[in-house]
């Protein structure tokens, strides 16, 4: 009996150290934990201090995730929020696609990416999505323009001769317009029939004052339609077909809207002694400036630029329309980068409500120190870049999202102007 009791007392003696031990480990594993957050979260808060860049930042990394598959990702443990009706973005690719970005910072669609980091200055400049776009699924980053062949060299010494004629390869000279690279080529059919029999609507009264300049840091940057050629990379020393002419579009639909615009058109291959397709953000600058110095007035800056990516991922049907998409482009060196994301935000929160399809996100670049990574945006709070459009895109294409553009910049205007209006007034009230 004495021997059977002691063999209970000692099974529950190794029953209780057992637990003993649990409780030890899982008090141990609850410290570790609370410390990891601990510093994971001083972490954080030292980083939001010391970086003013988020190209680091969770909100960067999130942003680079579609939203339909991240609401997947979330459906998983809260089963309300996905839709059966909808196709799940959880597929085998875009989850083989984001696991493998995720471990490797690689991305299997851009080849670039898998020598970037070990390319100086490669991978410096990566876009960074700041706010998704309903035209950009994908999240595909914008694609730099590059010079055409011949057109830094022979747009030089002298600043007198241009030279920059665009280089068209042989036998692709006469584009046959009937090729389905460009539907729709320039053609207006099935817009909307025009008020006032035809006649073009009155213009709006101004506002007695240029409040927007619209200027072009890549004057050369052309659109095959507008051009008549095919080109992977075209690019234009005329003052036509070219980023000038969307410039253009937007201006002049500004104006219709009562707000007065000022177009700098200024083609520094041509004007600027030595040029240096590497020095454009420069030459602009000095156009922005000289721009701000004659005029108070301005305090929206809009640099327009194009897309190189082809006619199928810069282009969106709306009512059997096509439009020209847009990116947002932040420039990631303005210490204050902020306050121009927060403008750019406006417009493309306008353009997703009203015309979903046509914003391809607000995107921010960092160019690793480099002056391409502040685009000017330092000058003012309501400086932005829009890139309108890609390579293929039509005049009309071109012009539709020119004008539904400058419909929600004018928007985003006239209501600055009315908190601007109602703030003075508090202030003179409170005098």
């Amino acid at each position: 009996m004495n021997k059977i009791l002691a063999w209970n007392i000692g099974k529950w003696k190794k029953r209780c150290l057992h637990v003993l031990a649990m409780g030890r480990t899982l008090l141990l594993l609850m410290i570790i934990s609370a410390l990891f957050f601990v510093v994971l979260g001083l972490g954080g808060m030292a980083e939001k201090r010391l970086n003013s860049s988020p190209v680091s930042s969770m909100k960067g990394f999130a942003g680079a995730v579609s939203s339909s598959f991240f609401v997947d990702m979330l459906g998983m443990e809260m089963p309300h929020l996905t839709q059966k009706e909808q196709a799940s973005a959880f597929s085998g690719e875009n989850l083989t696609s984001f696991v493998f970005q995720l471990l490797t910072n690689v991305n299997p669609q851009d080849p670039k990416s898998l020598i970037a980091r070990e390319m100086p200055g490669m991978g410096s400049n990566q876009p960074v999505l700041l706010r998704p776009g309903s035209g950009n699924e994908k999240a595909e980053a914008p694609e730099d323009y590059q010079p055409g062949p011949g057109l830094i060299d022979t747009a030089s010494a002298g600043g007198g001769k241009s030279g920059g004629e665009q280089h068209i390869p042989p036998g692709q000279d006469n584009p046959d317009p009937s090729d389905p690279q460009y539907p729709g080529d320039g053609e207006v059919k099935g817009d909307p029939p025009p008020k006032n029999g035809g006649k073009d609507e009155p213009s709006k009264p101004t506002t007695g004052k240029k409040a927007i300049l619209v200027y072009h840091s890549h004057p050369r940057e052309g659109y095959n339609p507008l051009l008549g050629t095919k080109s992977d990379n075209p690019s234009s020393g005329k003052s036509t077909g070219n980023v000038f002419q969307v410039g253009t579009y937007l201006s002049d639909s500004l104006e219709k809207l009562g707000i007065g615009v000022e177009h700098a058109q200024e083609d520094y291959p041509t004007k600027v002694k030595d040029y240096n397709w590497n020095y454009s953000y420069k030459y602009s600058r000095q156009t922005v400036k000289a721009a701000l110095a004659q005029n108070d007035d301005l305090t929206y800056l809009i640099d327009i630029h194009r897309d190189s990516q082809r006619h199928n991922k810069t282009t969106t049907t709306i009512n059997n329309l096509g439009y020209a998409k847009v990116y947002f482009i932040i420039g990631h060196e303005n210490p204050n980068w902020q306050q121009n994301e927060a403008f750019a935000a406006k417009i493309h929160k306008k353009l997703e409500a009203k015309y979903p399809g046509v914003s391809r996100g607000v995107w921010g670049k960092d160019g690793g120190g480099a002056n391409n990574g502040e685009y000017n945006q330092t000058l003012s709070p309501n400086s932005i870049l829009i890139e309108i459009g890609g390579i293929d895109n039509t005049a009309a294409e071109l012009e539709r999202t020119s004008k539904v553009l400058a419909d929600m910049i004018a928007e985003v205007y006239w209501d600055d102007q009315k908190v601007d209006k109602a703030s003075a007034d508090k202030t003179s009230k409170g005098g």
